[in-house]
């Protein structure tokens, strides 16, 4: 865990799940803190920063132009990232987290899941990107996803992003694409889906949770 930089909040609701924050491309550990709070009330949140530098600015992998990903970087930084997520797990004793990503933290999310099909317990993917072009047939069925896309995002269209949500569900996972009216830059209605989607993943753990009782 000592190779990334990262903040943890502590949890204050068991029923809340965790949340791995995972920022975009000049953000850093402290970039979506306040969104989780707003989106995960309760939650522990998990946020660490991206290890790659482009001029100066932190990425979670290397890219060799806009919206060209160098796939092999992706693949080695999303096992990294996946080590750190497995170490966190087991000092803080949290459960599989949900990740909550914008633009690059979004595209490395996808990346984990397709090549960690265990490791989260479902994803909000902001502004995501197909991160793999030929992804390995990974089995994650009933795995909860969202993306939201900008309709007019020029970065990560929405397009690209609906061929990310087939992968993922040929694959098994539940994904909802919703497209919202605006661009790159987050909303208030990004808001308001991710935090439904972490109120509704909330809900669903605690019949289980009763049932060990």
């Amino acid at each position: 865990m000592t190779d990334f930089v990262y903040r943890f909040e502590k949890g204050s609701a068991t029923e809340a799940p965790p949340i791995l924050l995972l920022h975009g491309t000049g953000g850093d550990e402290n970039d979506l803190i306040d969104l989780g709070r707003v989106v995960a009330p309760g939650s522990a949140l998990l946020s660490p920063r991206g290890q790659v530098q482009e001029h100066g600015m932190p990425r979670f992998f290397r890219r060799l132009g806009e919206g060209v990903f160098d796939e092999a970087d992706v693949r080695r930084r999303a096992d990294e990232l996946a080590g750190f997520v497995t170490a966190a797990r087991q000092r803080y004793g949290i459960e599989a987290p949900i990740a909550l990503g914008f633009s690059n933290g979004a595209n490395i999310a996808a990346a984990m899941l397709l090549l960690h099909p265990r490791l989260l317990s479902g994803a909000v993917l902001l502004r995501a990107m197909v991160p793999l072009a030929e992804p390995p047939a990974a089995s994650i069925p009933g795995t909860e996803v969202l993306i939201a896309s900008g309709a007019q995002d020029p970065i990560a269209p929405p397009s690209n992003a609906a061929q990310l949500a087939s992968q993922l569900r040929e694959r098994g996972a539940s994904v909802d694409h919703r497209i919202v009216p605006a661009g790159h830059g987050l909303t208030q209605a990004d808001v308001n889906l991710a935090a439904a989607f972490i109120r509704n993943a909330a809900k669903r753990t605690v019949p289980a949770v009763a049932t060990q009782l």
